[in-house]
């Protein structure tokens, strides 16, 4: 238990450039305090103490803000940096060294029995209020940008933006900050961009035109009353 709370702490140091002691992870983090009564609660869910897990569950949620269903089965160095309004259901399996930040849910999509929610891979971030919903996988090294809603099954080494989530990069996280947000790739917004900036081209040939149009000499009344036979 004590080797857990130590990787725990580790992992915080190494994940938030503002932790600055030991004494503040423990009484200020509640990520860090959810994973721990987390662990708790799934040794007892699986000897079978299921009732009794779930209270402790709902203590944790009480205390943190993060509701995990000791059903989950979570990795190693597993951080939530803020962490008010995490979900993680019942069916979830989390690798090591994945990390979410505030409002991200883990969830179902229905009523559906046995395996229901996501699987994430290992070395993965989830940006701020992104939701993974359903049986599917997340691959080892991907990115999910802040307010993706992801619904199907995402390869390893991508970067996932969007409502739905689309793939934006491929092999582009392994050369990122994991905690560098701001340089992820905005595809609705370049695609904006790129419409307004045709637009403009658009507008300004227009506009050329009928100035052309407008200075063109009219014909000479003369001329356009010649007989063309002569």
């Amino acid at each position: 238990m004590f080797r857990t709370v130590r990787e725990q702490i580790d992992t915080v140091f190494r994940r938030d450039p503002a932790a600055r002691s030991v004494v503040e992870i423990l009484l200020c983090y509640p990520g860090f305090h959810a994973v721990l009564f987390h662990r708790f609660a799934h040794s007892i869910y699986g000897a079978g103490w299921f009732t009794l897990a779930r209270v402790v569950s709902q203590f944790s949620r009480t205390l943190t803000g993060i509701e995990i269903h000791p059903g989950a089965r979570i990795g190693r160095r597993f951080f939530i940096d803020h962490g008010m309004g995490v979900v993680i259901g019942e069916t979830t399996e989390i690798g090591d060294d994945v990390l979410i930040y505030q409002g991200v849910t883990l969830g179902g999509t229905g009523k559906d029995t046995g395996k229901r929610h996501p699987t994430l891979g290992n070395n993965i971030v989830v940006g701020t209020g992104a939701k993974i919903l359903g049986n599917i996988r997340i691959g080892d090294h991907v990115k999910i940008g802040a307010g993706s809603v992801v619904v199907r099954s995402v390869p390893e080494h991508s970067t996932v933006v969007g409502v739905p989530g689309r793939i934006v990069a491929d092999d582009w996280t392994v050369q990122q900050d994991p905690l560098s947000h701001g340089t992820l790739p905005d595809p609705q917004g370049q695609a904006v961009e790129d419409l307004n900036r045709r637009v403009a081209e658009l507008e300004a040939t227009i506009k050329a035109l009928s100035v052309a149009q407008a200075v063109k000499p009219a014909a000479s009344p003369v001329e356009t009353t010649l007989d063309p036979a002569g």
